[in-house]
């Protein structure tokens, strides 16, 4: 099998919108985090701190979904080095770990999403239950 040296290239633009994805989700998730904390501060409801300790999680998702992302980029570059060194198999394992690093970022994104989902349908279920109290 034959790897050309633009295949592993493609990943490069996809990748990098990935990780500012990524970067954007980390950032405000630590922005609703100072603004909880500071809530928590104020009154210590369990509340708050079961979404600050959600976010936690979802924070070291976010920080193994970019490491990946990276890994995934920087194997990559590797493997284009490898094909440019005419070192055509290495450089096939090295794309195919780099897409299995991509695989792996990917998974756990859709990890974290579906804990954003449960938790904002928690969020949509308290409200309801107060509103069919009043």
């Amino acid at each position: 099998m034959t790897l050309h040296i633009e295949t592993p290239a493609l990943l490069f633009s996809a990748t990098s919108l990935i990780l500012l994805a990524y970067t954007n989700r980390f950032l405000t998730i630590a922005q609703i985090v100072r603004s909880l904390k500071k809530h928590y501060d104020e009154n210590h409801t369990k509340s708050i701190l079961l979404q600050i300790k959600n976010l936690n999680l979802r924070i070291s998702l976010i920080r193994y979904m970019q490491l990946f992302g990276v890994l995934s980029l920087f194997l990559s570059v590797f493997a284009m080095l490898s094909l440019f060194l005419n070192q055509q198999t290495f450089g096939l394992y090295l794309f195919g770990a780099s897409l299995l690093c991509l695989l792996i970022s990917l998974g756990i994104s859709f990890w974290e999403i579906s804990i954003s989902v449960t938790a904002l349908r928690h969020h949509l279920s308290d409200i309801e239950e107060e509103e069919m109290k009043k």
